[in-house]
């Protein structure tokens, strides 16, 4: 049966963080939540991918390069009937508490089905869900895990834009899921970062939360109060 916490995790470039994220995740999981990465195909290091990913029995999905967002939301409605929860890590994240998977599920739980949970990852704290376990439901009933037109940035304003709206919002500051980013000085800078972060494609994606924000969140808003 699959577990009831799926988490994603889009990846290009970077098989060695896959392999880093594994070693947390092994040491931190109970086996209430599984691990999917979801690759590009035209990837140079696809077979790096699919290396790590079969010497650890990870799953590994590969599709065309549609960016972060486009990529998890893809996956997310996908699986979204197979799971009660899904989640996104970046894959610089690194599980550090114990069972921090069947913490997720039981405050998902404890919000009556419908939310959204996140822990500290080190650098922003309660101010951005970096990292984040959603009900599916969530997901089914918007069609998205992120609002579309984001293609990297400002994911985590959304989910906290909608977590708030609806009361159904948790931060655990005793959950430790650490973001190992360059911001925090915690990795190197390289392509993938410097691409994301350039001011253009942050301009972009910046105007593509803020009509989120003037067209969409309303109606995104009363579509999760109905399953309240």
């Amino acid at each position: 049966m699959p577990a009831d916490l799926l988490m994603i995790v889009p990846s290009r470039g970077r098989p060695h963080n896959i392999a880093d994220l594994w070693d947390a995740w092994s040491a931190t999981t109970t086996g209430a939540a599984e691990l999917l990465v979801a690759a590009d195909d035209d990837d140079p290091a696809l077979d790096g991918y699919r290396e790590v990913c079969a010497e650890r029995g990870i799953e590994l999905t590969v599709g065309p390069r549609l960016r972060m967002c486009p990529t998890l939301n893809k996956v997310a409605l996908e699986r979204a009937a197979d799971h009660y929860a899904i989640g996104f890590l970046g894959d610089d994240h690194r599980p550090r508490t114990p069972a921090f998977d069947e913490t997720y599920l039981a405050v998902l739980a404890s919000l009556g089905g419908v939310g959204m949970v996140y822990g500290d990852d080190g650098y922003m704290g309660e101010r951005l869900p970096t990292h984040v376990a959603m009900t599916a439901n969530i997901i089914q009933t918007l069609g998205y895990m992120v609002p579309p037109g984001l293609l990297h940035l400002w994911a985590d304003n959304s989910w906290l834009d909608l977590g708030r709206a609806i009361d159904r919002i948790r931060y655990l500051p005793d959950v430790l899921v650490e973001h190992m980013h360059p911001i925090a000085g915690k990795a190197e800078d390289d392509h993938g970062y410097a691409e994301v972060n350039h001011p253009d494609a942050a301009e972009r994606d910046r105007q593509a939360y803020a009509r989120w924000l003037e067209t969409g969140f309303d109606a995104d808003v009363a579509k999760l109060r109905a399953l309240l």
